[in-house]
C-alpha cells in the first residue's frame, strides 16, 4: 500500500491504496464476466483500477488500486458478485444456511503481527466489529514474504473488515523488502488438488501441490464414498509422493454449523477417514453461543494439509450442490 494521503472532506483519511487478493479461476471468471462487462462495470462504478494477472496458473492475482472509497466500493462489488454466485448454486440445493462469501487478500508478512494483535487482540475486535471471520496464515505464501488473509462473511460485513485492516496496515508499514507472491503454473499432466471449481467457491483454498490425474480421482472418488478407504500410512500409499514426515505447520478454517455435519460423518466416520486418508490432525472446535461458524484446525505436513482442504471441499461441494450424503 502506498503511502499518498490527504484528509477527504467529512475529515476521513483518504489514502491511494493498492491492495492484492488471491483468486481462483472460477472466481476470476465470474469477475471478468461475459466480454469483459462485469469488470469493466466494477472499473467504472467504483473508479478504482482493477487488474487481473495472466498465466495458466490456477490461482491468480487481482489488483485493486485507487482511493480508499474507491476500494471499498471494489471490494462491496466484487463479494456481492461472489453471493449472487452462491445463491444461485444453491437454487436446486437442501441446503437451508447459506455459505458465506470468502475473500482472500495478500499482504506482506511483516504487516500481519500489526494485524493480530497482541494475544489476538487487533483481529478479534475485527471480527467483533465487522461480523466477518478473518483468518492469518501462519506461513508465508511459496517463494515470497507474504502471507494470506482470508475474509469471509456477508458482503457487508467483508467490506467493513477490509476498511478496518487497511487501517491498520496504514498504521503498520512493511519492513524490509517485500517478495510479491506469484501463482505458479501447473505442470503438464497435472492438476492441483485445491484448483478444482466447485460451486461451493467460498471453500476454496490455495495449494501448491499437484498430483497425477488418476490420485487426483482417487481422491474424489474418496470424497464421494465411492472407493474404501485408503491410507498414506500403509506400506504402499495410495497417494505416492505424499511425504508425511516433513516439517508442520497448520491451517485454520471458518465453515458454517450448518456444514459441520457432513464433515463428521455418523458417529466421526468421514473426519476419521480424512485425517487417515491425509496424515493429517484435524480439529473441530466447539460451538460458541452467537456464532454461526465453527473453526478447524488442520494440522500436518504441507502435503498432507492439501490432502485433507480437498477433501473438506469436495463434501461441501458435494452437499451445497445436492449430490453428497450427510
Amino acid at each position: 500500500m502506498s503511502d499518498k494521503e490527504e484528509m477527504a472532506s467529512d475529515g476521513s483519511l483518504n489514502v491511494t491504496l493498492t491492495l492484492r487478493l488471491l483468486m481462483h479461476g472460477k472466481e476470476v471468471g465470474s469477475i471478468i464476466g461475459k466480454k469483459g462487462e462485469t469488470v469493466k462495470k466494477m472499473r467504472e462504478e467504483s473508479g478504482a483500477r482493477i487488474n487481473i494477472s495472466e498465466g495458466s496458473s490456477p490461482e491468480r492475482i487481482v489488483t485493486i488500486t485507487g482511493p480508499t472509497e474507491g476500494i471499498f466500493r471494489a471490494f462491496s462489488m466484487i463479494a456481492q458478485k461472489f453471493e449472487e454466485d452462491i445463491t444461485a448454486a444453491m437454487t436446486n440445493s437442501n441446503v437451508t444456511s447459506k455459505p458465506p462469501v470468502t475473500l482472500r487478500l495478500v499482504f506482506p508478512g511483516s504487516q500481519c503481527g500489526s494485524l493480530i494483535g497482541k494475544g489476538g487482540s487487533k483481529i478479534k475486535e475485527i471480527r467483533e466489529t465487522t461480523g466477518a471471520q478473518v483468518q492469518v496464515a501462519g506461513d508465508m505464501l511459496p517463494d515470497s514474504t507474504e502471507r494470506a488473509v482470508t475474509i469471509s462473511g456477508t458482503p457487508q460485513a467483508i467490506t467493513q473488515c477490509v476498511r478496518h485492516i487497511c487501517s491498520v496496515m496504514l498504521e503498520s508499514p512493511p519492513k524490509g523488502a517485500t517478495i510479491p507472491y506469484r501463482p505458479k503454473a501447473i505442470p503438464a499432466g497435472a492438476h492441483a488438488v485445491l484448483a478444482q471449481q466447485h460451486s461451493a467457491q467460498a471453500f476454496a483454498i490455495p495449494s501448491q501441490y499437484a498430483f497425477a490425474h488418476q490420485d487426483l480421482t482417487k481422491l474424489h472418488q474418496l470424497a464421494m464414498q465411492h472407493i474404501p478407504l485408503p491410507s498414506l500410512g500403509q506400506s504402499n500409499p495410495t497417494f505416492p509422493g505424499l511425504d508425511a514426515s516433513a516439517p508442520t505447520s497448520s491451517q485454520e478454517l471458518a465453515i458454517p454449523n450448518d456444514f459441520i455435519g457432513c464433515i463428521i460423518g455418523r458417529q466421526g466416520s468421514k473426519i476419521n477417514e480424512i485425517r487417515q486418508v491425509s496424515g493429517a490432525h484435524i480439529k473441530i472446535a466447539s460451538a460458541t453461543d452467537g456464532s454461526a461458524m465453527r473453526q478447524v484446525t488442520i494440522t500436518g505436513s504441507p502435503a498432507s494439509i492439501s490432502v485433507a482442504q480437498y477433501l473438506i471441499n469436495a463434501r461441501l461441494s458435494s452437499v451445497l450442490t445436492g449430490l453428497g450424503v450427510r
